[in-house]
């Protein structure tokens, strides 16, 4: 509606309208989460738990809002069918932008439970943000160090043990847990400086998605493999965004059986995790020629791997 403004009042526009819409719905999960933090009982709990999951999309929906205003997006989705707001679902996904978390949860909110992340322990002690992941049953993991194994090893599997127990909730709740694969965002220094054998992606790391299944894995629907595509992005995606440059987006998404995973031959037997590396390995080769397919499509002239700072 105004991407005829300039791409300077665009971006200062979007950032007004980002920082009230976050602001406001943050306030609101803090708020809860503090009431849930004082009574403790479990049905009440769960009720709050589901408030705060719509507050969470009503931030999504709000940014949808914001896109519509500021730039013509064309929205290019593949894979909605057959997914269920009631499911549970571990999704996997590259990385491109700091705009991909807004991106997906505007994409997914009214098909799957709203997206959940697993989170260090340490940071359910920073002011707000903690109380606020917390209020919306964001799964916290304690991960001990290589270190602290090699001077104790009887704290080898507790971890694990850990992290069961603060999913235990999720077994009447559907959820959906989204895990970055990758570890961080695309950039060329880091695609580079890792050798990657694909054209538009990191090496993906399959010791994040195995702790998860280890925990989890019965509990999941399905696996959702996504892949993201910015066809017309030139480099900082959402910067790009904020300007109003950016005019189409891709998000295909592939439903999958969930892996096996036996935490005790994975996280005890070489072979086993090799193994498991080579079908996340297989998924990444083929979201790459995705990715490549997509590019052809809408960039025919110009193929240019993605980039973000």
């Amino acid at each position: 509606m105004l991407n005829f403004l300039p791409g300077p009042i665009l971006f200062a526009l979007s950032t007004l309208l980002l920082i009230v819409n976050t602001v406001l719905w943050s306030s609101l999960i803090c708020v809860g989460g503090l009431i849930k933090l004082l009574v403790p009982i479990t049905g009440f709990r769960n009720l709050l738990t589901k408030i705060m999951n719509r507050f969470m999309w009503g931030w999504a929906s709000v940014n949808g809002g914001i896109l519509f205003l500021i730039a013509k997006i064309e929205w290019d989705i593949e894979g909605l069918e057959g997914l269920k707001k009631d499911g549970w679902y571990l999704l996997i996904s590259n990385h491109l932008s700091g705009f991909d978390i807004a991106a997906l949860t505007y994409v997914l909110r009214n098909n799957i439970p709203m997206l959940k992340f697993f989170l260090k322990k340490e940071l359910l002690y920073v002011p707000f943000m903690g109380l606020g992941c917390w209020a919306l049953d964001m799964p916290f993991m304690n991960r001990t160090s290589a270190k602290q194994l090699k001077k104790n090893p009887k704290l080898r599997g507790k971890d694990l043990e850990t992290t069961r127990r603060s999913c235990e909730k999720f077994k009447t709740i559907p959820t959906s847990i989204i895990n970055y694969v990758e570890g961080s965002r695309f950039t060329p220094e880091k695609h580079d400086r890792q050798r990657s054998p694909y054209r538009y992606l990191l090496r993906p790391k399959a010791g994040g998605i195995a702790f998860t299944i280890s925990a989890m894995g019965e509990q999941f629907t399905s696996l959702l493999n996504v892949t993201l595509v910015y066809p017309d992005s030139a480099g900082n995606t959402l910067s790009e965004v904020m300007h109003g440059k950016v005019k189409r987006i891709v998000v295909r998404i592939e439903t999958l059986p969930v892996p096996e995973v036996d935490d005790i031959k994975y996280f005890n037997d070489a072979e086993s995790r090799a193994q498991f590396q080579r079908w996340l390995n297989g998924i990444w080769y083929q979201k790459d020629e995705q990715i490549h397919q997509v590019l052809q499509k809408y960039n025919s002239d110009q193929l240019v791997a993605p980039q973000d700072s």
